[in-house]
């Protein structure tokens, strides 16, 4: 009779804490909200890594478009406008609806400028953007259509063929920093001079020394702090450009239809049908990416809701003066970088974006950032992409020479367009848009290939074990 007594006695003591202690430690990372302190110095670096990335879509076609100054001005203030309404819908989005609630950075996809570029050059002066977002609708109302096949598709995923993509990605973007590293512009006259591989070897040693001596929070930022510290060892010699920082106006909001009203090519719009499928099939990758480094995997609904979320941004696209969006794998890399896995970081740059797009002085200000500081920075986010990748791939079983085979053919097919650009060049027009992107190509082989010896002719039991949502 005694010891009933006891238990209620206690009970009121030790249950508090204890709920208290689950309720803190339940909450998985990805919905972690972090003290400012460390929140807004990680979402920095999110939107130093993107933002040269976001830019350089509309700063590529609006010259190729004969635009002045101005409205490449309106043009990047729309994509970075764009960009951040997508990351916010992404991260914090409505549930069962829209957004894959991971901490994924949507923006204007760089895959889409040469189709883009082919439209502008065989159209008549004057009509070449209305001709590209007019193909931009079309090719948008395609992705909303066949968006959630994607998601249901998802069982042709396993670890063997994400690890595959995932690889791919950070493999494949590899050439971006090294162009950065050697000053970014290939026609400039010191492209790849030695003061920009300096540069860029001087912020890469800065990260390297803050991980290997920096404690807790400050090992999480070495990233920004490399790229602080680069862009003011470079200001002495006069490698800060702050042009664009005199010309930026203060204030320069999109209007609706500047370029005038869609015009539908059938062409054009062929051409961006095939490239949303490329965009799609990379969002795609970025979320299971994202999915592996956050612990959190991502499921059909997962990416059908981030597809769909890809396709309402692509849609502000013709009417604010923005291009086709998809994952940006630059912030795939800092966050399996930082370990800093809240999506709400990630929301909070978004949010930066939707203020540096209505103010295109403040956008300059995080431009300064020379583009050897950048490419420093950016091998070490790039390469832990493929690292990512290497570690998925560990879990596919690779000690079956099947598995290995698939492994080794499908990165070998998303090489090539790495290794010999011009492998192509024969095909026809929609093949060089899908295998010219490494990633789609590798993503492509890996799929069939899984198929081919796990699914063909095997009972359901014997295939790879396909992503499921934890």
């Amino acid at each position: 009779m005694a010891q009933p007594a006891k238990g209620p006695a206690t009970a009121p003591c030790s249950t508090p804490p204890v709920h208290t202690e689950d309720a803190v430690t339940s909450v998985h990372p990805v919905d972690e909200k972090l003290h400012p302190s460390r929140l807004v110095p990680a979402a920095l670096q999110h939107i130093a890594a993107m933002y040269a990335g976001v830019v350089t879509p509309p700063l590529i076609i609006g010259q190729a478009c004969g635009l002045d100054i101005a409205a490449r001005t309106r043009l990047i203030a729309a994509s970075l406008l764009i960009a951040g309404v997508a990351t916010i819908l992404q991260t914090i989005g409505v549930k069962g609806l829209v957004g894959n609630r991971l901490p994924f950075v949507n923006a204007a996809s760089s895959a889409g400028i040469a189709p883009i570029l082919a439209i502008a050059e065989t159209t008549t002066r004057g009509h070449q953007l209305p001709a590209i977002y007019g193909a931009v609708i079309v090719a948008d109302a395609f992705c909303l259509a066949v968006g959630p096949f994607f998601g249901r598709l998802l069982r042709f995923f396993p670890p063997l063929v994400t690890g595959v993509v995932i690889t791919l990605i950070g493999v494949t973007l590899m050439p971006v920093p090294v162009t950065w590293a050697q000053g970014g512009d290939k026609t400039a006259a010191d492209f790849g001079a030695m003061r920009h591989l300096a540069l860029a070897g001087f912020t890469l040693a800065v990260i390297l020394l803050i991980q290997r001596f920096g404690k807790g929070f400050v090992r999480q930022v070495a990233l920004l702090l490399g790229l602080l510290v680069g862009t003011l060892a470079a200001m002495p010699f006069g490698m800060a450009d702050f042009s664009g920082l005199r010309s930026a106006p203060l204030a320069a909001l999109p209007t609706p239809f500047a370029f005038g009203a869609p015009e539908f090519q059938p062409a054009a719009v062929l051409s961006l049908c095939i490239v949303m499928l490329v965009l799609m099939t990379e969002s795609s990758a970025g979320m299971l990416a994202l999915g592996e480094i956050c612990d959190r995997r991502s499921d059909s609904r997962t990416i059908t809701r981030g597809l769909r979320t890809d396709g309402l941004a692509t849609l502000l696209g013709p009417v604010f003066g923005g291009f086709p969006t998809s994952a940006f794998a630059q912030n795939v890399g800092v966050v399996s970088l930082t370990r800093v896995r809240s999506r709400y970081v990630v929301a909070v740059a978004g949010g930066a974006l939707l203020v540096l797009g209505a103010f295109p002085v403040l956008g300059a200000v995080v431009s300064l950032v020379p583009m050897p500081v950048l490419g420093g920075a950016g091998i070490v986010l790039f390469g832990s992409i493929a690292v990512s990748g290497i570690r998925t791939l560990s879990e596919a079983g690779l000690d079956d020479s099947s598995n290995i085979i698939l492994v080794a053919v499908a990165l070998g097919a998303g090489i090539i367009p790495l290794a010999a650009p011009t492998f192509y060049a024969g095909f026809p027009a929609w093949a060089q848009t899908v295998l010219g992107s490494g990633i789609s190509a590798g993503a492509l082989v890996a799929v069939l290939l899984n198929l081919f010896f796990h699914h063909l002719g095997t009972r359901s039991g014997q295939a790879a074990p396909a992503l499921k949502s934890s």
